[in-house]
């Protein structure tokens, strides 16, 4: 048992004595170092559309639709509440705005 101990010490001590005291620190370039990869980091970036009014409007064949209109003036029409639904530019399928009691989608009438 003892002789183990001083065997394990001694192979400690042994792989302590590789080391030396400076520090080592591993990394990709100087300290100054500005890559491209740091300019792109601190770009500015674009955010997403937000939802600015989410309405249910009933259409003439009597079926619901649900419309996320978005802050850039697109719209999202889902047929449950739940999707995400189809982007959509108003002025090709859809007809109307968020401010309006009625709209137009694919040639039907629907009122909110």
């Amino acid at each position: 048992m003892t002789r183990t101990m001083l065997l394990i010490s001694l192979a400690a001590a042994a792989a302590l004595a590789g080391c030396n005291s400076k520090d080592h620190t591993i990394v990709s370039g100087p300290p100054d170092d500005t890559t491209d990869a740091n300019s792109a980091a601190n770009a500015p970036v674009a955010m997403p559309a937000s939802i600015a009014s989410s309405k249910s409007y009933r259409c003439a064949d009597n079926k619901l639709i649900y419309i996320d209109w978005m802050s850039d003036g697109t719209a999202r029409v889902k047929k449950t509440r739940d999707e995400v639904g189809a982007a959509v530019t108003p002025g090709t399928n859809l007809k109307g705005d968020p401010t309006g009691a009625t709209i137009s989608y694919n040639g039907q009438s629907c009122k909110a």
